[in-house]
């Protein structure tokens, strides 16, 4: 068996679901500690699985409920046990990621994602709660002293309001001169985003000349119908991810429906989840932005002894990802933890299972 994406199972035949138990046979739930509070967390669990052609992964964050955690249960099983189909490039292009630290900070965040000369561009978070404009702007203002040549892009989460957004974003984009990428998901659901894209043009806010560019995040991977942000026009590009997607053949149907550009990013997933990131977005046929895809840097320990970090503001496409046994004892959760990780791949099954028999009638 070829032991690279290229070979796994790219014919990708029916769906087929495996048992519970047969998931639970060579399953291990892991909880790593983070270098920084990232979403309002100081540590990562996540649920590992190998199926018949590698690793997949589980981790749907804690409050997400059974019909939305069924989408990444859906990737991990499409890792194990469907593959991933023939990749385009072997090396992609990787932005560093920027959780809402202080200024003093940055410097040390940055390093992390390989030599700083080398990052093609810093996603930076932003309208986090509890912070102010001003710390936003300081953050923006740091990064960019200290990677001038990176593109700059504005994660917000959806965290503001439209009368927030558009002061807030004209603020940045003055702060990153020509360097502002895009904003991404500024405000929270479709309707606002195409509503804020008519507010940024009204307002002349732009970058090198043109209008700001606004990506939707949340907008798609947790709406019910994400194309929607293509028909009503919201946004300029798409941020996809793997496992909300419900696996990297979905995702592709998406990229394409859309037919908008679109950036790969990470759902804060372990090395083992980020190999299905870049197996996406090897087989994309247009990647015209780097992917967040290097966030394995943001955990003090990961489940592989050479975690995915960038080198050079790239990341090779990997081979099977294979998890060290003594990294998966160490980071073990209580079997409290355990047993309400199983109880959560239980429910999402169930609804996989449902799903499966609705396509079938």
């Amino acid at each position: 068996m070829d032991d690279h994406p290229a070979g796994r199972a790219g014919r990708n035949l029916s769906w087929q679901l495996p048992e519970v138990e047969e998931i639970l046979v060579q399953a291990h739930v892991v909880s790593l500690p983070l270098r920084t509070r990232f979403r309002g967390q100081t540590r990562r669990e996540a649920m590992l699985f190998r199926g018949p052609l590698g690793w997949g992964e589980f981790s749907p964050f804690p409050e997400y409920q059974a019909g939305e955690s069924a989408q990444w249960l859906r990737a991990g099983i499409e890792a194990g046990w469907q593959g991933w189909g023939e990749p385009l490039r072997r090396h992609i292009p990787i932005n560093a990621t920027m959780p809402a630290v202080p200024p003093e900070q940055v410097e040390s965040v940055l390093t992390r994602f390989g030599a700083v000369d080398s990052i093609p561009a810093v996603k930076i978070k932003v309208a986090e709660p509890g912070q102010t404009l001003e710390d936003d702007v300081a953050r923006f203002r740091e990064v960019r002293r200290l990677v001038p040549h990176a593109g700059l892009r504005a994660d917000a989460n959806g965290g503001w309001s439209l009368a927030e957004a558009v002061p807030a974003l004209e603020r940045l984009a003055e702060v990153a001169g020509g360097n502002f990428e895009y904003a991404e998901q500024p405000v929270a659901g479709v309707e606002p985003l195409a509503q804020l894209r008519e507010a940024l043009a009204d307002a002349g806010v732009s970058s090198s000349g043109s209008p700001l560019r606004i990506a939707a995040d949340e907008a798609v991977r947790k709406a019910e119908d994400p194309l929607r942000v293509a028909r009503l026009g919201a946004a300029d590009l798409i941020v996809v991810k793997v496992p909300p997607l419900g696996g990297v053949e979905r995702a592709l149907q998406i990229v394409e429906q859309a037919g908008l550009d679109a950036v790969v990013s990470s759902a804060l997933d372990t090395s083992v989840g980020l190999a299905a990131g870049l197996a996406l977005a090897a087989r994309l046929p247009h990647l015209p932005y780097a992917c967040g895809l290097g966030t394995a840097a943001l955990f003090e320990h990961d489940v592989l002894e050479d975690p995915l970090i960038p080198s050079a503001g790239l990341l090779a496409v990997p081979g099977a990802v294979e998890p060290s046994p003594e990294m998966l004892r160490r980071h073990r959760v209580s079997p409290e933890r355990e047993q309400w990780w199983i109880a959560r791949l239980r429910a999402a099954h169930q609804v996989l299972a449902a799903e499966l028999l609705g396509l079938r009638a």
